[in-house]
């Protein structure tokens, strides 16, 4: 019997719909956005035109991208992000590693708490969070009747970062478990039973055994929260502007559609120097590396 598996109208029959959906979708609209990012808006009878581009006309974008003004707000939005993603990796991985040593009969729930706010519209968790923290809020009102407050906990970084882990905070919980389940448990008990401390199996064993699932982790939160426009929309306002919210913006407001793809597609290199290193780190990790 002929095996299926290498049968060629197999893979053309499973594979076309989804590969024609990827190509109409994905990488045709992908590629017009990457034309576009070395194009310029076109000049017609003295005036510059709104609707109309010259296409492929050098790297003027990206050249207008280093201008200190979005160099701040790309720096500014690299260590919100940054700070966001060590807050998550702070709390995902004693939540992980709580998963992974609960009953069996647990984990199933508390792996469905961990992805339920998957459930709600980001729209709508986000919203959920200013009226807890906005003056009048849930927070403030608690703080209240100890005689605190009330604190202004909006439109400032402190709101971003908050938001920013509390969306994010699944997609580091998840890498983390699946590595951590993985992990042989003998080799905590033999460092145990030579005399390491728990602090010391957590650092020299535990935290390397685990290095995969944090990268991973780290990559899942970081790259989402440097492009994210959202969050810093409405929690942060005028004063936590991100690089995603000047992209938003160039495609929205100003109708710049080149300098948008340009800063975009930055993004995107940032993207794929990520996981460059991440494969490097795998083939360092499994000896293969230089």
């Amino acid at each position: 019997m002929e095996n299926w598996k290498r049968n060629p109208r197999v893979f053309w029959t499973l594979g076309a719909a989804p590969s024609i959906w990827l190509l109409a979708f994905f990488i045709i609209p992908l590629g017009f956005l990457f034309i576009m990012s070395f194009s310029d808006k076109a000049v017609i009878d003295g005036q510059v035109s709104i609707n109309e581009y010259d296409y492929l006309t050098g790297i003027t974008n990206y050249l207008r991208a280093f201008d200190p003004l979005y160099l701040s707000i790309m720096w500014k939005s690299v260590w919100i992000s940054a700070l966001a993603t060590a807050f998550c990796l702070l709390f995902a991985y004693p939540i992980a590693f709580g998963i992974c040593f609960a009953p069996d009969r647990w984990k199933p729930l508390l792996l469905l708490l961990v992805i339920l706010p998957f459930w709600i519209n980001l729209l709508i968790r986000t919203y959920a969070l200013i009226a807890v923290f906005r003056t009048q809020g849930y927070v403030n009102k608690v703080l209240g009747v100890v005689g605190l407050g009330p604190y202004e906990m909006l439109y400032n970084d402190f709101a971003v970062i908050f938001g920013l882990v509390y969306v994010y905070m699944p997609f580091m919980v998840l890498p983390l478990y699946a590595t951590i389940e993985r992990l042989d448990k003998s080799f905590l008990e033999a460092s145990l039973d030579l005399g390491a401390s728990q602090f010391q199996t957590f650092l020299k064993v535990t935290v390397p055994l685990t290095m995969p699932g944090i990268v991973t982790g780290i990559i899942l939160v970081f790259i989402p929260c440097l492009g994210t426009f959202l969050t810093p929309d409405l929690l942060g306002g005028a004063n936590a502007i991100m690089i995603g919210n000047v992209i938003e913006r160039q495609f929205k407001a100003a109708n710049d559609w080149p300098f948008g793809a340009a800063l975009s597609f930055l993004l995107m290199y940032a993207t794929f120097g990520a996981l460059a290193l991440r494969y490097l780190f795998t083939l360092r990790s499994k000896g293969d590396g230089v």
